[in-house]
């Protein structure tokens, strides 16, 4: 991420009254937000948006939110931080074993998901860029960790 710029974070969620309440939180933190309702949404808008952190429900309409996870997993390195109200061991080992890279359960601190959302976002600044083949574009990385930051003029 070049300096000065502020670090994307999309929303995948179907609850608009937290998608609001995480929006007001992460704005307020220094993120740019975007918000998509529904999970056929979600790969299209990884692809248009590049974020550089993931917030991902698993049910959603549309597609559910592991299906989403292994579209997104299959052509980006962009981190995933699933967000749901699953709390079985079976839910947070299939979300984690779909691609995702964190697994918050609901109801949840909204500063410690900022926090978890940072070391995210620090952990994909700190990687060199030479894990990933194509150092041009998140969308275009495998699904490995990808240092490099999208080009975005403002």
């Amino acid at each position: 991420m070049l300096a000065g710029m502020k670090s994307r974070v999309l929303v995948v969620d179907d609850d608009p009254a937290l998608a609001e309440m995480l929006t007001i939180v992460l704005r307020g933190e220094g993120f740019d937000t975007a918000v998509v309702a529904d999970g056929t949404r979600a790969l299209p808008a990884v692809r248009e948006l590049r974020p550089d952190v993931v917030l991902l429900d698993l049910m959603l309409p549309g597609m559910n939110g592991i299906d989403v996870c292994r579209a997104i997993r299959s052509e980006s390195g962009v981190p995933i931080v699933m967000l749901t109200a699953k709390s079985d061991t079976v839910d947070i080992v299939l979300g984690l074993e779909s691609g995702a890279d964190d697994y918050v359960v609901k109801p949840f601190k909204p500063k410690e998901l900022v926090a978890r959302i940072r070391a995210r976002v620090r952990r994909t600044e700190n990687e060199p860029a030479s894990s990933c083949p194509s150092a041009t574009s998140r969308s275009t990385c495998p699904p490995t960790r990808c240092s490099a930051a999208p080009s975005r003029s403002r």
